[in-house]
């Protein structure tokens, strides 16, 4: 669905005309396609990846042009029925927002982690350990060092200077997408470009933020790095839809 809602949203605008964007009619079909995935996800439950997914298809709505009033109007909603929404989370949800503000308040419990992560990546300071020679992971006091928080495996044996490095392929690899969107002349591979490079983006900084304990913790890979099948295969199968994208670059794609 990462994927899937990226390519629906970027033909769904392709096909419509630029001046029904800011209809009524056509924005409610975009909203209830993003609802649907968004709330199977949910009763996974995961929380964290249905963030991301309904991240991923409101910067295509907003990309494709629609009037910032909308967003305005969402947010402002958001902020009024976040009381509401927070007391119906599962226990452990709302114990990763509380450890978020404290994490010394379980440290031996939900605090465990995120702790653990800061000393990791505290301790691998500017050069880092060396490779496979990370204390904090190998010893077995981080957890989940091999998905959510491989950034913290590898800012300890890395340090300051890789985890810049790594930062900086990221930054490429998300300019070389945008830049592809750029020079193509079909509007649906400018918008599926720039939704996907919005997307990687988002996993990367959420992903970052968690470990270095500024977000919550949500279930969210790291893109490429984080071990695990199914993440892999579909920024694989994003990153096949963009080269296809570049090498059709001056080709017009039929709205029908």
């Amino acid at each position: 669905m990462k994927i899937a809602v990226i390519i629906c949203f970027a033909r769904y605008y392709h096909r419509i005309q630029s001046s029904d964007i800011q209809s009524y009619k056509f924005l409610i079909q975009p909203i209830i396609l993003l609802i649907i995935p968004c709330y199977l996800v949910i009763q996974q439950p995961d929380l964290g990846t249905s963030i991301l997914i309904a991240g991923s298809g409101i910067a295509i709505i907003w990309l494709a042009g629609l009037n910032i009033k909308y967003f305005v109007y969402s947010g402002l909603l958001l902020l009024v029925s976040l009381p509401f929404a927070i007391s119906i989370l599962k226990p452990y949800q709302k114990s990763r927002i509380l450890t978020f503000f404290n994490p010394d308040r379980d440290p031996l419990g939900a605090g465990y982690q995120i702790i653990q992560s800061k000393i990791a990546i505290g301790s691998g300071g500017f050069f880092g350990k060396g490779y496979l020679k990370g204390t904090q992971s190998y010893l077995e006091f981080l957890p989940e060092k091999h998905t959510d928080f491989i950034f913290t495996l590898f800012s300890e044996e890395f340090g300051f200077l890789g985890s810049i490095i790594l930062l900086l392929l990221y930054i490429l690899l998300i300019y070389r997408i945008i830049n592809v969107g750029l020079v193509s002349r079909s509007f649906f591979a400018k918008l599926y470009c720039f939704g996907f490079a919005t997307a990687i983006f988002l996993y990367v900084f959420v992903n970052i933020a968690m470990v270095l304990g500024m977000l919550p913790i949500v279930g969210a890979p790291l893109p490429i790095m984080s071990y695990g099948g199914s993440s892999l295969l579909s920024i694989m199968l994003g990153l096949s839809i963009v080269m296809s994208c570049k090498i059709y670059n001056q080709e017009q794609i039929s709205a029908y």
